[in-house]
């Protein structure tokens, strides 16, 4: 029996208007196959025999059965308990998981966004800490003047920007250590932190008073102010906050500032589950630490 997928399991035929973005040299049967084995359940027929499943795709029953062994025991299938049928396991729960809530994050953040530029006349920044770096997956400008560079979806060094300092505040010590031993912490401008021992000292901070200042320490004549945002098992999952130039956020300000960001990462907390959100900083804790950005 010749191991051909179907014409419904091949790739689209590339076409002028729809070029195929994989070059021959890039793509693995086996993947293919694996994802095949996984796409041939649906919600009609959720369990699946070996023989139904090699049947339907074009393989072997040993090579399915093969592949079938490696997926349970990566967990993206499983057997049902009385049936004995295959049908898909829970590491793809939680993985869908995943993309759910930053689908509920995207969703969720932009009102707030949209609050913080029109509450405080500033531009509102949504990020998220991939591989190290800060990645901005939303931004609502503000239509004052001297607006900020567009960031949306960049990777930013973590350790010089403030929604990265506040995302590094909360990640876990194993994440922590392998951003700030990794190498030498660039600087950007003459306020950036480029001492490791400096930076735990100011990311403890930061998660005691609860928001953190970028005071001009990754663009010169720009100052941002950032507070963390959690999902519904409390965990930090991104950070909001706003920026503009120091002679608009001034050391006088920041302390009222903080408290409008502050209130809009609490809302988008529980907008996202976060139904017993952490302690917030206090007031007196922001009037304490607002004079050292003066």
């Amino acid at each position: 029996m010749q191991e051909t997928a179907p014409i419904s399991q091949q790739p689209p035929a590339r076409t002028a208007h729809n070029p195929d973005p994989f070059q021959p040299q890039y793509r693995i049967q086996a993947l293919e196959r694996a994802a095949s084995i996984l796409g041939a359940f649906t919600a009609d027929e959720p369990e699946l025999r070996l023989s139904d499943l090699a049947e339907r795709l074009g393989l072997h029953k040993a090579t399915t059965h093969r592949f079938l062994v490696n997926l349970e025991h990566l967990g993206f299938v499983e057997r049902a308990p009385r049936s004995g049928k295959y049908r898909l396991g829970w590491r793809l729960f939680e993985l869908g998981g995943l993309v759910s809530q930053r689908l509920d994050l995207w969703d969720e953040a932009l009102p707030f966004l949209e609050g913080l530029v029109r509450d405080t006349g500033e531009t509102g920044h949504l990020a998220v800490l991939e591989a190290g770096q800060v990645v901005y997956i939303e931004r609502v400008e503000t239509r004052r003047a001297l607006r900020l560079p567009a960031a949306a979806r960049r990777g930013h060094p973590a350790h010089a920007t403030n929604l990265g300092k506040v995302l590094l505040a909360h990640a876990s010590p194993d994440v922590v250590d392998g951003i700030l031993l990794s190498g030498e912490l660039p600087a950007f401008t003459h306020n950036t932190i480029t001492s490791v021992d400096q930076l735990r000292i100011e990311l403890a901070s930061i998660k005691e008073r609860g928001y953190s200042v970028d005071n001009e320490e990754y663009d010169e004549g720009l100052r941002c102010i950032g507070a963390p945002v959690r999902d519904s098992s409390g965990r930090v999952v991104a950070a909001i906050g706003i920026g503009g130039p120091v002679t608009r956020i001034t050391p006088a300000r920041i302390e009222d500032l903080a408290r409008v960001v502050i209130a809009a990462a609490h809302g988008l907390s529980l907008r996202l589950g976060a139904g017993h959100a952490p302690a917030w900083a206090s007031s007196d804790a922001h009037s304490r630490d607002a004079s050292q950005f003066a």
